[in-house]
């Protein structure tokens, strides 16, 4: 039953205590605490930080923030590394987006605490705003978080204790193991097949499963790959989920970011059984990354979630609520963001990746791979060619020393061989970033023999 699967079966925790209680007194301004032998004096160097800190690693992160990572001075950077598609400024919010906020803020009514889970307003704003294809959200079911990657974190800790694990595809978003591995959680890949548009290998899904396996991740449309499922892979995924009694994180950032001859199928709409927590917001689709809103919305279908929902609420607790501002202007975001304003953005996106994908296809050594939606393009290396780059990471490092062009390597979403570049920047550095790509790649494959 899937009831069965969710219940945790967990010992509670024991709260550790001190073991005794320091007397002393002020004498001169100073403590004359009563140290108990048997406490182990410390120095001051031996200050450590914690394992959780010390298992905390980013790897995009801590990619594009490297000090020593230099661009050559000559040449203006073309960053192509992070997903931000407000940097250059050619793609921004519409005027009703930020009228939106502008009335949040002049209300007076939205510079104060609000619940954890999001205003009641905010909730319910959501939950029609994702009431699609036949879902119909409850806004009790909807938890706002302070981004889609909190929403993401908060599901990772509440399905999973340390040594457990959970299933994450390769490529994926860093930050899932990021969050996972951090507090002692395990991640296991199943692989996605660059030569199949990057869908799910099912094999290698229904290998990953063990007994310690709590939940599947699903990244749809994806980053890095730009990739986006069909209805009946989609279904082909839930079936495993189903033979495995296994829920499903669904990663939804993206939803209708999606090109032409595309379709968005939200994962909970083709289900009946399979329970389903899905994380999206504003930050892509609404080019609005730094107001930091998204939103997780628990599709319990058959009961078997009442206890995760419970535990997602009570991790929202950890922080002191979300953007009463944003919050404040969700409602009118959502509901008077016109179609116009999606079309236009996705547009631009397009036709960057056609550019790209021409562009790149046509320079020996690489293999872009075309995506259908999101913001992203993989790009295939063959280091055979480049020999003198042991991988992927060196290429991409060597390539902004010296023409300035920042890109993501492969290996930060655990996909060594490959990069990632970023497709919201505009026409003209689109062009000028392959330009250099070409270049570099001709003089660095004179090794090639």
């Amino acid at each position: 039953m899937w009831q069965d699967s969710m219940a945790s079966g967990r010992s509670s925790r024991s709260k550790k205590s001190h073991d005794c209680l320091f007397d002393g007194a002020l004498v001169n301004g100073h403590s004359t605490l009563n140290v108990p032998n048997n406490y182990d004096r410390r120095q001051w160097t031996d200050i450590d930080a914690s394992s959780f800190a010390k298992n905390t690693f980013n790897p995009i992160r801590t990619f594009v923030e490297d000090p020593d990572l230099q661009p050559n001075p000559e040449k203006n950077v073309i960053s192509l590394s992070i997903g931000d598609p407000t940097i250059f400024g050619n793609l921004e919010p519409c005027k009703e987006i930020i009228d939106a906020v502008q009335t949040s803020l002049k209300s007076m009514k939205c510079h104060g605490y609000i619940p954890s889970v999001g205003t009641r307003d905010a909730r319910r704003a959501v939950a029609r705003y994702s009431s699609i294809n036949g879902l119909e959200v409850d806004p009790a079911d909807v938890i706002l978080s302070c981004g889609a990657s909190h929403a993401l974190e908060m599901c990772v800790l509440c399905f999973c204790d340390p040594g457990e694990n959970i299933l994450i595809p390769r490529p994926g978003f860093s930050v899932y193991k990021t969050h996972a591995e951090a507090v002692g959680i395990e991640t296991k890949f199943y692989d996605l097949d660059p030569t199949k548009s990057w869908q799910v290998d099912l094999h290698s899904l229904r290998s990953a499963v063990d007994n310690k396996t709590r939940a599947i991740l699903v990244n749809n449309p994806s980053n890095p790959c730009g990739s986006v499922f069909s209805k009946e892979h989609l279904r082909d995924i839930l079936e495993v989920a189903r033979e495995f009694r296994l829920p499903i994180i669904a990663d939804e950032i993206y939803e209708h970011f999606v090109f032409s001859g595309q379709t968005y199928h939200p994962l909970a709409s083709l289900t009946n059984e399979v329970p389903i927590v899905s994380c999206s917001g504003l930050t892509k689709r609404f080019l609005v990354p730094g107001w930091r809103t998204g939103w997780i919305i628990v599709h319990d279908i058959n009961g078997a979630l009442k206890p995760i929902k419970k535990g997602l609420v009570a991790l929202s607790q950890k922080i002191m609520g979300g953007n009463a501002l944003i919050h404040g202007a969700i409602e009118s975001i959502l509901e008077k963001t016109p179609q116009a304003f999606f079309d236009a953005t996705v547009k631009v996106v397009e036709d960057n990746a056609v550019l790209a994908f021409n562009a790149l296809s046509s320079i020996p050594g690489l293999k872009p791979i075309m995506p259908q939606g999101a913001m992203y393009m993989m790009v295939g290396v063959d280091l055979e060619r480049f020999k003198e780059f042991p991988d992927d990471t060196a290429f991409c490092k060597e390539l902004f020393r010296q023409e300035s062009v920042f890109c993501m390597p492969g290996m930060a979403f655990s996909y060594p061989n490959y990069f990632r570049i970023v497709l919201t920047v505009p026409r003209e550095m689109i062009l000028d970033a392959c330009d250099r790509v070409s270049t570099f790649c001709e003089e660095h494959a004179k090794y090639f023999s």
